[in-house]
């Protein structure tokens, strides 16, 4: 794939970089452990002075770095608005509460004096440079969740961004110069995937982390394996929407079709298999159907647009062959489920929901990304868990119900890494964020994420 900007919802390719050769991925290299051999002996003040001040940097260049993401991805540009504000949050929280997150930890008195020790105390302390592999959905936000604790932790990361969103990529590196880190402590590689496995196969990274397709993670956690190197991996998501009797059917309605088109549909934590109690299913349909069909789909730089083009053409390609197998097995198309007439260029697609769903069809057991749901019928608590665990990917999940013991039983038993009740998933830097099963390993955000990249040193003194 060529590192280009190509414009989704006009097909037009605005501009192209040249990879970077191996001399100047070499370079970079040098830079990053130089630049981390600086940065890991500061104090937690001054890496939160440089961190808000990239937040500050951030906030005045939002409406700018928006339509970049727009136009190289296609999001909504009230969203791409919305991402930058969200990655200026997250920093100054990183900012603010990492000194804590991080303090040494002493073992009880009791404890202290079993093991022998005068002074015992665990430290948090960096691990080196860090190569990030990110994708193009949310292609601020995805790079700043990991930045900014890694950063915050005293590490020195390496971007390699998906090959589609290369002005965004490069506008994460000059955010952090220009905040004042070193030269070499944030770096963009415009390289191609195939470049990959050379830079994390070098002495010089320590570990990676990586959001993308499952073959994505695959390959970059058997390289990682192969070199005994941490990894955390955020995969592809499925996650269930579940509507119980005693929910708010149409707060429940209302939210799920935000949940569903959020970023045009091309979200690991989107829902995207809608399972509804048999004695609400129709009042939830109904007004589920009618929301999907009342979004605007068009120019993504209008703030009227609710949804825009799908990334790339083979996107819309993979999405379409998903919905066209489930109609040719029987499943029902109440709205949507084709390319929008009246737009003759770009990627779009119209928002779909598509009901009698069997488990023989691939739309049950692959990923949706795009704005298209599936909606299942189910008669009781039991049936909503099977369906809802009937899935190889564990990201995350969504509840409605007012009722203790439903929530109680879906705490308990939903394969997945977050439950959110009467609510749709979303990440918050207070939160840790990560899946089971085939959706990856590892946490992003909270203390639990900054504490991935960190090597957790037990000090023992006599």
């Amino acid at each position: 794939m060529p590192i280009a900007t190509v414009n989704p919802a006009t097909e037009e390719t605005l501009r192209t970089f040249d990879p970077l050769g191996p001399e100047e991925i070499e370079r970079r290299l040098a830079a990053a452990v130089t630049a981390f051999r600086h940065h890991r002996t500061t104090a937690f003040d001054e890496r939160a002075r440089l961190m808000n001040r990239a937040a500050d940097l951030l906030e005045q260049d939002q409406k700018d770095i928006a339509r970049t993401m727009t136009t190289e991805m296609g999001k909504p540009i009230t969203a791409a608005n919305a991402e930058a504000a969200k990655c200026a949050k997250a920093m100054r929280w990183y900012a603010e509460h990492a000194a804590e997150l991080l303090a040494d930890e002493h073992p009880s008195a009791a404890d202290l004096a079993d093991s022998g020790a005068d002074r015992a105390y665990v430290r948090y302390r960096p691990l080196g440079v860090v190569l990030a592999v990110m994708p193009w959905n949310f292609p601020l936000w995805q790079v700043v969740r990991f930045a900014a604790p890694a950063l915050m932790a005293g590490n020195a990361g390496l971007l390699k961004h998906a090959s589609n969103v290369p002005q965004t990529a490069l506008y994460l590196e000059d955010l952090f110069l220009r905040a004042g880190y070193p030269e070499g402590c944030f770096q963009t590689l415009l390289i191609g995937s195939g470049a990959v496995e050379g830079v994390l196969r070098d002495r010089r990274v320590a570990a990676a982390t990586l959001t993308g397709s499952e073959g994505a993670g695959r390959a970059v956690a058997s390289v990682a394996g192969d070199e005994i190197k941490k990894t955390v991996l955020e995969l592809g998501g499925s996650d269930p929407f579940l509507v119980l009797p005693s929910a708010d059917v149409a707060a429940a309605a209302r939210t799920a079709v935000t949940a569903r088109v959020q970023n045009n549909g091309q979200s690991c934590i989107a829902a995207k298999r809608f399972i509804v109690h048999a004695d609400v299913y129709d009042a939830f349909r109904d007004a589920f159907v009618a929301g999907m069909r009342a979004l605007t789909v068009g120019d993504p730089m209008l703030e009227s647009t609710d949804v825009g083009p799908l990334a790339s053409e083979q996107g819309r390609r993979d999405l379409e062959e998903l919905v066209d197998d489930a109609v040719a097995a029987g499943a029902e198309v109440l709205c949507g489920g084709r390319r929008p007439p009246e737009q003759d260029r770009g990627w779009f697609y119209e928002p779909t929901v598509i009901a009698g769903i069997t488990d023989g069809m691939r739309i049950h057991r692959e990923e949706t990304f795009g704005p298209v749901a599936t909606l299942y019928r189910v008669g009781s608590l039991d049936e909503a868990l099977e369906v809802a665990n009937d899935s190889s990917f564990g990201l995350s999940s969504n509840v409605w119900t007012r009722d203790d013991a439903e929530i109680g039983r879906c705490v308990r038993d939903l394969e997945a890494g977050g439950v959110y009740v009467n609510g749709m998933t979303a990440s918050h830097p207070a939160f840790p964020f990560g899946g089971v099963k085939r959706s990856g390993y590892g946490r992003e955000l909270s203390g639990h994420g900054i504490q991935e990249f960190c090597n957790i040193t037990t000090v023992w003194q006599r």
